[in-house]
């Protein structure tokens, strides 16, 4: 799956928001490191949850793959990580009818680029979700 720029800046608020350190493990990683992953609960393929703040995790590599090639295992952490609440308004959002169009992704970009250079600027690790 290709990479925007909604993605880009997108993850960058992510990872900056966690401190540069996997939620998982706690591993500290160097800002920017490709290292630590911006890794989804639920698919990117998923648009109307792709550029959502609640849908995503600050994930290392090893704890990205253990994520993705752990079903049970993981859904199961991911549940005592964010509640069986959070996961039903995930699945509702995920399932609605409302679609995110190719045109919008200029618009999420512009969004999140501008919350990550404001944390950047204050030291701020909190931002305003998109959706």
């Amino acid at each position: 799956m290709k990479v925007n720029q909604a993605d880009r800046w997108f993850s960058l608020c992510v990872r900056h928001a966690a401190g540069w350190q996997c939620e998982k493990c706690g591993k500290v990683y160097p800002e920017n490191s490709m290292g630590l992953h911006n890794s989804h609960n639920f698919s990117r393929r998923h648009r109307t949850i792709r550029w959502c703040a609640d849908n995503t995790l600050a994930l290392c590599y090893p704890c990205h793959q253990w994520f993705g090639g752990n079903p049970a295992d993981s859904g199961e952490w991911l549940r005592q990580q964010i509640g069986d609440g959070m996961l039903d308004l995930l699945r509702e959002k995920r399932d609605s009818m409302v679609k995110v169009s190719k045109a919008e992704e200029k618009e999420i970009a512009a969004h999140y680029r501008k919350e990550y250079r404001r944390m950047v600027e204050t030291g701020s690790r909190e931002f305003e979700s998109w959706q």
